[in-house]
């Protein structure tokens, strides 16, 4: 049986079904391109056929329906098995996204997701890394809003740096016009990820002393973090989300292979020193929560309240369209002799609209898409890689910058 270019596993859910969207504009750029849907309801599945037909106006009786539970094994492995590249969209991937990956690789199937948790992405490079490599497959994580602007765009700024290049200091910001606030902007799948990956944070130093046991050089000039709240463009504290342990995880690949790696540390950017203190003061309560089962929990069944209006389990498609974002990240680094004081300096932004489910989505695709018609320009050596890592030699920025995440540099002395 020959296999679909692609499937879509939790297309019924949020993100999925944004994806399913896309895919129908997609696959008219790419005349021949074979799709389908997956997930454990087959009724569900083809009512968002029917759903998605009718707001794209197009006739969808071709896409394939599978159905797959996430506790049955050989379900999942038949669906795997129909894929050249499984898009995973069921999180949280702590909990779900093992068995898809195993099962990935037991049927040679490539993988891509948009997790934002570093427990997970870090233990299947672990615990499947051998496996994923003899299987010949790519699982790649990370490949939404978390983490493709920041470890692509350390990607952009040392590929078009000019020299070497030490340091980056990477600043998030975010806005949504008045007239279109309101009703949310985040899904609740993603604060179910963020509080789940906050709960087991401390299972991090271990992972990673095992994932490298060997440290990296110390390299000079060193960046240090900034304060916990400081100045730059706005107020800005450090950005807790999955970025800094995927671009980590891309320096030292790149370290492994004879390059310097990057140092580089991420913030996030706000508007006024009261927001940065109400921000961190929400960060706190929600980090300490997390650690109890009882008030995880509550985080869980209120995360409007906990979240001051920012999540909903519906969020508002007003807003979430038009949500925009930018990275500014600012190198550091030498022109020439790295051996001098740094000399060269460099800023890349890029940007978006729609950072969860717009952005997310053209890059979750388009990754997998960049495994089924530029795999000769990507690293030999398949396993668990992360975006840079993976893509660093692809068109994945340029096709990124045709569908509206901009990838640019914006200053060069």
């Amino acid at each position: 049986m020959s296999r679909l270019d692609l499937v879509i596993f939790g297309a019924t859910g949020f993100t999925g079904k944004h994806a399913a969207m896309e895919m129908c504009h997609i696959v008219k750029k790419y005349p021949g391109m074979s799709w389908g849907v997956a997930g454990r309801s087959e009724g569900k599945l083809n009512n968002l056929l029917k759903e998605v037909s009718k707001k794209v106006d197009e006739d969808l009786s071709s896409v394939k329906v599978i159905t797959a539970e996430l506790s049955d094994e050989a379900s999942l492995k038949a669906m795997t098995a129909q894929a050249r590249v499984l898009v995973n969209c069921c999180g949280p991937y702590y909990l779900y996204g093992e068995p898809v990956v195993k099962a990935s690789i037991d049927t040679k199937t490539h993988y891509v997701d948009v997790s934002g948790e570093p427990q997970f992405m870090e233990r299947m490079q672990l615990v499947y890394g051998s496996a994923a490599r003899e299987a010949g497959v790519f699982i790649i994580s990370a490949c939404g809003f978390d983490s493709i602007p920041n470890d692509l765009g350390v990607i952009f700024l040392q590929q078009n740096f000019g020299g070497t290049l030490n340091s980056v200091e990477s600043y998030l910001s975010g806005e949504v016009p008045p007239e279109h606030s309101g009703g949310g902007v985040v899904n609740y799948g993603t604060w179910e990820s963020l509080v789940h990956g906050m709960s087991h944070h401390n299972e991090l130093p271990a992972l990673r002393k095992k994932l490298y046991p060997e440290k990296l050089p110390t390299y000079r000039p060193k960046l240090k973090p900034r304060f916990m709240i400081h100045r730059r463009g706005g107020w800005c504290l450090p950005f807790p989300g999955s970025d800094s342990s995927v671009v980590f995880r891309t320096q030292r690949q790149l370290h492994a292979e004879g390059s310097r790696p990057a140092q580089v540390r991420t913030y996030v950017r706000l508007p006024s020193l009261v927001s940065a203190l109400i921000t961190m003061f929400v960060a706190s309560v929600v980090f300490l929560m997390s650690k109890l089962s009882f008030t995880r929990s509550l985080l869980l069944a209120y995360p409007e309240l906990f979240s001051l209006g920012a999540v909903r389990r519906g969020p508002s498609e007003d807003a979430i369209r038009n949500t925009r974002f930018r990275f500014e990240l600012y190198g550091e680094g030498w022109s020439g002799d790295s051996g001098s004081p740094p000399d060269k300096k460099m800023t890349v932004r890029v940007s978006g609209v729609n950072p969860g489910y717009g952005a997310t989505v053209h890059a979750l695709l388009h990754s997998a898409i960049t495994i089924l018609r530029h795999r000769d320009r990507m690293p030999a050596q398949t396993g668990v890689l992360t975006p840079g890592a993976a893509f660093r030699n692809t068109d994945l920025i340029q096709r990124l910058c045709d569908h509206g995440l901009l990838f640019e540099v914006v200053r060069d002395q």
